[in-house]
């Protein structure tokens, strides 16, 4: 089998609801579309959803990227080879991450079609579903108390509520979404980088009564031992997301017990790939995963998804990110069913793209 073409489209997609979190606000996203053809008549599909906060990458630096180092590099290659492969774009695209899971993706899409399963059995098959949180952005008050109320109805368990502009605000809505929606739905608390240590304290002592699951990046990326001071001082689990953008540091944190749990987003780490190592390095260190996501194609939701489902030390999901998307042509490569993801079951990452 040999690569014999390739096509990169890419697709602007409008947010149903803008949202807010610390440090911006978003309306709409940009996802690349790749399709990798081969001799054999098989077609792998990819996406990459850049964002210059998170992956430091652009549109225009994905496409300029399969220009210049992917399409060269693959074109006449084995693909069933994928390890390999992507070792050869590994320094290339050291720093383009979300090029690096698109081509990662439709690789592994390939290799599943190829064996004629379903990508999750392929890399384990632990389940074969999985509860997701669905994110409720900063709004005024009755707002997040309408989106929980919203939410709760389409029957997800799981909110995720995000905050980090003002630690008093934040501790208030909590408080009364919780005195609304019940005690049956988890609340996940998001807080990107917007406290400082005192803050963060502060948010957990105050919320006791909430019984938040858990608390997400709540400090600087950049200072990694302010993470490990709110773990040490708090009682419930600190996750890493920001702060984890590659293996060596997951090492680093895992080394040094900063975190309880880290989320692990295939557009963030480079792909499926980079994701299993990140994910044995945090089971060596006892710690839980989440799978997460950018605002992307239900094509990269479902590429998380199989990565879940593949490994048991993987308890959460926050996989909504294609939810709210104007336009997706991948719509329908996940189901979604009461807050639960399932994957199609069709070979490979189990949807064909009409790019």
């Amino acid at each position: 089998m040999q690569i014999t073409r390739m096509e990169i489209v890419p697709v602007t997609m409008k947010l149903v609801e803008p949202y807010t979190i610390a440090y911006e606000t978003v309306s709409s996203t940009t996802n690349i579309f790749l399709k990798i053809e081969t001799s054999t008549g098989l077609t792998g599909f990819g996406c990459a959803a850049p964002d210059i906060e998170v992956t430091a990458e652009t549109p225009e630096s994905v496409i300029s990227d399969c220009k210049n180092f992917v399409e060269p590099k693959l074109k006449g290659v084995d693909p069933l080879r994928y390890i390999y492969q992507l070792n050869k774009l590994k320094s290339d695209l050291q720093k383009s991450p979300s090029t690096l899971a698109m081509v990662d993706m439709a690789l592994f899409d390939i290799v599943g079609k190829t064996a004629g399963i379903s990508l999750y059995k392929l890399l384990g098959g632990y389940r074969d579903r999985m509860k997701t949180s669905v994110t409720i952005g900063i709004m005024p008050l009755q707002e997040t108390i309408d989106q929980a109320r919203k939410y709760k109805s389409m029957g997800f368990k799981v909110l995720k509520i995000k905050g980090g502009k003002n630690v008093d605000i934040d501790i208030e809505r909590m408080i009364k979404v919780r005195e609304e929606i019940g005690k049956e739905i988890d609340l996940r608390f998001d807080a990107n980088q917007g406290y400082t240590v005192d803050e963060s304290l502060k948010f957990v002592n105050e919320t006791k009564a909430v019984k938040i699951e858990l608390i997400e990046q709540p400090t600087p990326k950049g200072e990694p031992d302010l993470l490990g001071r709110v773990t040490d001082n708090v009682s419930i689990p600190v996750m890493a997301d920001e702060s984890l953008m590659d293996l060596r540091d997951a090492f680093r944190l895992a080394r040094r017990d900063l975190v309880d749990t880290v989320n692990v987003k295939i557009m963030k780490v480079g792909g499926i790939n980079v994701a299993l190592q990140i994910n044995a390095v945090a089971k060596a260190a006892n710690l839980e995963v989440m799978v997460g996501c950018m605002d992307e194609s239900a094509l990269g939701i479902s590429a998380g998804l199989h990565f879940a489902l593949a490994r048991p030390n993987v308890e959460y999901a926050d996989l909504d990110g294609h939810l709210d998307l104007i336009g997706d042509p991948a719509d329908g490569a996940v189901i979604l069913k009461e807050g639960v993801l399932y994957p199609t079951n069709k070979p490979g990452l189990g949807f064909d793209l009409d790019i």
